[in-house]
């Protein structure tokens, strides 16, 4: 009997030690997607708060922690309606790619302080039906129960077999610079 209720003991410590904590996009946040692209003759953005995702990992450490994340491609707004709608059926064919997703694992964790760590992540991104893998560094902050999530890489559209669009008979740099700051909410079991 002693056996038993040892065995049940330490079952019990075990799996409370590395009990899963899940967050999710808090979508009553600020939340900000935003491409920045380089153009001789004009620059622009686009901008959209339609993220959803979720980071699942052990209680007490980032490292290993699941990440999934997408963005809704028909949100985009560059603040002009003709360039939003040719982007979208001329370069991103959203009608049959509305997603972009990054499906990853946090592989390293650096605590700057009691609130700020630096992570590396290594996952698919995956946008146009093309899944590359990439690795993604981002500043996460911790709040109560809350991650403020910030992040920016670069993304090249010839790797996802996005036709580089022109302006004026001028290529738009096929560099996008993409610049993430999200928050995520614990959910509550």
């Amino acid at each position: 009997m002693k056996k038993l209720i040892l065995i049940g003991l330490a079952l019990l410590i075990t799996s409370s030690a590395y009990s899963k904590v899940e967050h999710q996009v808090d979508k009553s946040k600020k939340n900000v997607v935003k491409f920045i692209s380089d153009a001789p003759v004009e620059d622009f953005e686009g901008i959209t708060s339609s993220i959803d995702g979720y980071m699942l990992g052990e209680e007490g450490s980032l490292v290993g922690t699941e990440l999934y994340f997408e963005v809704d491609l028909n949100t985009i707004d560059t603040d002009n309606g003709l360039r939003d709608r040719h982007m979208r059926e001329n370069y991103l064919h959203t009608d049959k790619y509305p997603l972009t997703t990054f499906d990853g694992k946090i592989l390293e964790s650096k605590k700057i302080d009691d609130k700020h760590y630096e992570v590396k992540a290594k996952g698919n991104f995956k946008v146009h039906g093309v899944s590359k893998e990439k690795v993604i560094e981002a500043d996460i902050y911790v709040y109560d129960n809350i991650y403020h999530v910030k992040s920016q890489f670069v993304v090249t559209l010839t790797d996802h077999k996005i036709e580089v669009p022109s302006i004026m008979l001028v290529k738009i740099d096929p560099d996008m610079d993409l610049r993430l700051d999200f928050f995520l909410k614990e959910v509550t079991k």
